[in-house]
């Protein structure tokens, strides 16, 4: 088994279909997309002289080649480590270095700081250049043949709690990922396209799979990030449209003038996740899109596929104002099993609330060279997930936050994502993070971290009355900040380590 026949049977079968455009300028048809995959494969192996189980970083920002180097990296038997562009050169060296890859592939924009903070054993590829076209011109072979449990993506986290972790994913978990979709999400054709408006080397990369197992139209905006004006006129060339974004994606959308008057009806899937998507955006979403939105959990440890809320499941939850079902995330993909353990690693009752806990086919194998950390995290045979949540009757799962995010006030448990929903019925707020402080009375009190909708002057005297009027009284935030912005990583979720590190010197004062 080896994902590379995703795409070489994909450029077999549709060799004429376009695979990649940037806005409305095609680059390439999928049989010179299967090409370029096929030459860079054989230069693996022929120039850089890798060897199948290689690692092979790949510090990029969006590119129309992005999703052919995973493909030639497969092909060559070798693993993908792909890596966030956003990161300091450094910590990409620390992460091309823990891994021991023997290659890194780097966007021209990124390979002059690399080239001095990679380690010798890391040589360096960039994008378009002499090597890179001399790659291109070695005699493709043929594909390399893999066990399924073979590795083939490392995702390493986003280091939320200190260093970051290599998940180490095979091929057998990123194909049941890719069918997952297929089966839970939509069944594609090569008549529908796939927006990259995220980073590559996360969910869009991932979804990336199932689209080009069956030749979809992989579309990238000219400025290779998102902006509501680039949709919008990728609507104008593009139809059956899906693609990814975070909550805070979404909330753009809603209220950028440049997406108004956006060709809506070409449409197909709006894919939501990576944070918490809170019952106001939900509601905006779904009537400024309809039945377009779709609602997934999921983390690198079981990439994409935990559990999901479908466009008809959304729809009906919305339709009858059933609020619970709402922001529940849904319920188990195909061919995953989800639980709720306590911290004894007992299944709870319906409506307890424990550990989110996985098993199935898309879980890792293990962290990178961890094998502590494995053992602890797939312990019982099932992937501990670190966030808090509960399971009702109907298997609809609601999560209420990270293990770590949980704030516990004089012996009470309070989370922070119900005084999130709370204070995001105010009209004037645009964010909210809710975080726990050090108190030396309560052992922690409730602190909310708020960014105004531009233009707009919060009154913190209104949004106590909100939280008075919805949730109990101990919950409510006892200290308030107002920020430009929340720290956020590629995938849009907001970094609350940085925000507690960033307000534990700063003594908490009672501001109401």
């Amino acid at each position: 088994m080896n994902l590379a026949h995703l795409l070489f049977s994909a450029s077999k079968s549709f060799p004429d279909h376009p695979a990649v455009s940037i806005g409305d300028r095609p680059i390439y048809d999928f049989a010179s997309y299967g090409g370029l995959a096929a030459h860079l494969a054989a230069a693996m192996n022929e120039l850089w002289s890798l060897r199948p189980g290689d690692r092979v970083a790949l510090a990029m920002t969006n590119n129309a080649e992005y999703l052919a180097v995973l493909f030639a990296i497969w092909r060559a038997g070798l693993v993908a480590v792909p890596v966030n562009a956003k990161l300091h050169p450094r910590e990409i060296a620390f992460i091309a270095s823990d891994c021991e890859a023997r290659l890194c592939i780097a966007s021209p924009d990124l390979a002059g700081p690399l080239a001095t903070t990679l380690a010798p054993a890391s040589r360096l590829l960039v994008l378009h250049d002499s090597d890179w076209r001399r790659s291109l011109a070695c005699e493709p072979g043929a594909i390399a043949e893999l066990h399924p449990t073979d590795p083939a993506w490392i995702f390493y986290t986003s280091g939320t709690t200190g260093r970051p972790k290599g998940a180490v994913l095979s091929h057998r978990n990123l194909l049941a990922m890719a069918i997952s979709y297929l089966a839970d999400v939509d069944r594609l054709t090569p008549r529908d396209s796939f927006f990259h408006l995220a980073a590559q080397s996360h969910a869009v990369g991932l979804f990336g799979l199932s689209h080009i197992a069956k030749a979809t139209h992989q579309v990238l905006t000219p400025s290779g990030g998102f902006d509501p004006g680039e949709l919008a006129a990728l609507l104008d060339h593009h139809e059956s449209a899906s693609f990814f974004l975070p909550p805070t994606g979404l909330r753009r959308l809603l209220r950028d003038a440049a997406f108004a008057n956006a060709r809506i009806e070409r449409v197909r899937t709006i894919l939501l996740g990576a944070a918490p998507v809170y019952s106001a955006d939900l509601r905006s979403g779904y009537e400024r899109f309809g039945a377009r939105l779709w609602n997934g959990y999921g983390q690198g440890e079981s990439p994409c596929t935990i559990t999901a809320m479908s466009k008809e499941l959304l729809e009906e939850a919305i339709a009858s104002g059933d609020e619970a079902r709402m922001v529940s995330v849904g319920i188990s993909r195909s061919g995953v099993e989800v639980d709720i353990f306590d911290e004894e690693d007992r299944p709870l009752r319906s409506g307890e609330v424990g550990e989110v806990v996985v098993r199935g086919d898309t879980v890792m194998s293990g962290y990178w060279n961890l094998p502590t950390e494995s053992n602890a995290a797939l312990r019982s045979g099932w992937l501990h997930t670190g966030d808090l949540g509960a399971i009702d009757q109907r298997g609809y799962l609601t999560l209420l936050d990270r293990t770590k995010d949980l704030i516990i006030s004089g012996g009470s448990n309070i989370y922070p994502r119900e005084v999130e929903e709370a204070l995001l019925g105010d009209p004037d707020l645009a964010e909210v993070a809710v975080i726990g402080v050090p108190d030396p009375e309560w052992g922690e009190s409730v602190m909310a971290v708020l960014v105004a909708n531009p233009g707009a002057v919060l009154d913190l005297a209104r949004l106590e009355r909100l939280c008075l009027d919805r949730i109990a009284r101990f919950k409510r935030p006892k200290h308030w900040r107002i920020v430009d912005q929340l720290p956020k990583n590629s995938a849009g979720k907001v970094l609350k380590r940085e925000l507690r590190k960033r307000f534990e010197g700063d003594r908490p004062r009672s501001d109401r």
